[in-house]
């Protein structure tokens, strides 16, 4: 029974956010939203591919080493993904914050 790795952030509100940034952007900034879409992208495959070496190391395909480096670089993702979305949501807040 491959082990499937969990992540206290959801993948897929990660990806509501790219959407609803994409449909309220202004023309020039789709650039941006590919950006943030492709970023999800990532590390939803970085995921896929983490949860295949799992599978590979049950089935005793895949050495341990393998799997550790791909189970990082799935983690790396997430924390850069996170880290993006925590930086675009505090300079929403600063420029809501801004005096009219």
């Amino acid at each position: 029974m491959p082990m499937e790795i969990t992540h206290t952030t959801s993948i897929g509100s990660l990806s509501a956010t790219a959407a609803r940034a994409t449909q309220a952007a202004a023309p020039g900034a789709g650039a941006f939203a590919e950006s943030l879409a492709g970023l999800v992208e990532n590390v939803e495959k970085t995921s896929a591919d983490a949860n295949a070496a799992i599978g590979g190391m049950v089935d005793k395909t895949a050495d341990v080493h393998e799997v550790m480096i791909a189970l990082q670089r799935a983690e790396t993702a997430l924390q850069l993904t996170v880290q993006v979305r925590n930086k675009i949501v505090q300079a929403y807040q600063d420029i809501m914050r801004m005096p009219i």
